[in-house]
């Protein structure tokens, strides 16, 4: 618990703070490229913070340790009710298990509940049924129907699949490169602004750069040059987008079909909040496979979390 004042007046007018006690949740939104905690007491934003990731897939578990141990030190002193987690890459009881290890030396005695971040996100959407579907450094989708089944596709990581997500764009950005470099064709707009934003002289040395220990947050982060040279009328760039967007929507589909809900179908996580055009196509593809309650998330994930512990009580 947290101590929080409420301003009481004595017999002479004097500011005395008389302390009560209010529930406090830390909510952690666990990513590719970051960790953001929030610290909430009596549905009051406390503390918000932000460390590098704390995904095994992604770092060592000594560097998601410390990044979890570095975030924790900068919530304000104080009891703490519960922990709720959302992370890629939590497929089974023992993987949320393992996160939860990790966490709880952070706050001794306190329950943690982990989730696949797919959850927030539905939560966030303020939808305790339907499909939520990230797009950000990675992409999954996931579901949960009124009877409590649940279906999950994609989510297998960037070896794997992460259609649609930030790292794909990065990827394709480089292969599209690559492909006009063996076919003798000049850099085009992309190429060029691929080869400016990482440092490169010429499209050959991108193939180095690529392998050389860059992280998928790196070429997450060259997603914004596609849909920069989409809009400027670059057609590969805007095959990319419908590409994208399409195996969103049949992530989406597949979860929603398997469950037989018709929705809310929810996108979300940094790509799918920010890029109108990838969210054009996934309406446009999910619509025309018969689904229409789509919705776009007006709030980071993590502020599911709250939903997310009223529904778990």
């Amino acid at each position: 618990m947290i101590l929080l004042p409420t301003i009481l007046r004595d017999v002479n007018s004097t500011p005395v703070p008389v302390y009560h006690v209010a529930p406090a949740i830390i909510g952690l939104d666990i990513g590719g490229s970051k960790t953001r905690g929030i610290l909430w007491s009596d549905g009051e934003v406390v503390a918000d913070e932000q460390t590098g990731s704390a995904n095994v897939q992604n770092v060592s578990v000594d560097e998601a340790r410390e990044n979890l141990r570095v975030l924790f030190s900068r919530f304000p002193a104080g009891s703490v009710d519960r922990v709720f987690a959302g992370s890629g890459g939590i497929d089974t009881e023992a993987d949320a298990e393992a996160l939860a290890a990790l966490i709880r030396p952070n706050v001794p005695g306190v329950p943690v509940t982990v989730v696949h971040d797919t959850r927030l996100l539905l939560a966030a959407g303020h939808a305790d049924t339907g499909v939520a579907v990230i797009a950000g450094t990675g992409s999954a989708a996931w579901g949960i129907n009124a009877g409590g089944e649940q279906a999950r596709a994609g989510g297998w990581g960037y070896l794997l699949g992460d259609e649609g997500s930030g790292y794909w764009f990065g990827r394709e950005a480089v292969r599209h490169s690559l492909h006009r470099m063996n076919l003798g064709l000049a850099p085009d707009g992309l190429t060029k602004a691929l080869l400016a934003k990482c440092g490169l002289a010429e499209p050959g040395e991108l193939i180095a750069h690529f392998h050389s220990g860059t992280s998928r947050r790196y070429w997450a982060a060259m997603s914004p040059l596609v849909f920069d040279a989409a809009a400027g009328g670059h057609p590969e760039s805007s095959a990319m987008i419908e590409r994208a967007g399409t195996d969103l929507a049949e992530l989406a589909a597949q979860v929603a079909g398997q469950l037989r809900v018709q929705g809310p179908i929810v996108l979300g996580s940094g790509l799918g909040m920010h890029q109108p055009p990838l969210q054009e196509v996934f309406r446009r593809q999910l619509a025309a496979s018969g689904y229409h309650e789509v919705r776009v998330l007006d709030q980071d994930p993590i502020f599911g979390v709250l939903d997310l512990a009223a529904q778990t009580g």
